[in-house]
C-alpha cells in the first residue's frame, strides 16, 4: 500500500502531528512547500493536514490541493491542530472533495500543540487506519 504525508504549518504544531502519522505509517512527512510535495504517482492514502489561519486555510495549502491529481489518490485522510477549533478539519475535506478526491470520514485533530501522549495516539491511530 502506498501512503502519502503531506502537510503545512506555520508554527510547527502540524508539522509535529505530520511526523507522528507518517511514523506510524512508516514514510516521511514532506511540506508542500517541499520540492517533493507534489504527488506524482497512484497514492493508495494520502493524510494531508494544515490549520486554522485567521479563521481560514492558508492560501498555500488551498493551491496545493487545488493542484492534485484526483487520479493519483485513492482516499485522503486529513489532519489539523488549532488553537480554537476544530474547524480546518471541515475546510480540508471541503478543499478535497472540489478536486473530486474521496475523503474519508477519519480524521486526526489536536487542539493546540500536540503533547507526547497525544503523538504516540495519533501514530497508534495511523497504523489502525492503514490495517482497515
Amino acid at each position: 500500500m502506498k501512503v502519502q504525508v503531506r502537510y503545512y504549518s506555520r508554527s510547527g504544531n502540524t508539522k509535529v502531528l505530520a511526523d507522528a502519522i507518517a511514523k506510524g505509517a512508516n514514510v516521511k512527512a514532506i511540506s508542500i512547500d517541499d520540492d517533493n510535495a507534489l504527488i506524482a504517482e497512484k497514492t493508495d492514502i494520502l493524510f494531508i493536514g494544515g490549520a486554522l489561519y485567521a479563521y481560514g486555510l492558508d492560501s498555500k495549502i488551498k493551491k496545493y490541493i487545488s493542484e492534485l491529481d484526483a487520479n493519483n489518490i485513492k482516499k485522503a485522510i486529513v489532519f489539523s491542530t488549532s488553537w480554537i477549533s476544530k474547524h480546518s478539519i471541515d475546510l480540508l475535506k471541503k478543499e478535497l472533495a472540489k478536486k473530486n478526491i474521496n475523503v474519508s470520514e477519519e480524521y486526526i485533530y489536536y487542539k493546540n500543540k500536540p503533547n507526547s501522549n497525544e503523538l504516540k495516539e495519533a501514530e497508534e491511530t495511523t497504523k489502525k487506519i492503514l490495517k482497515k
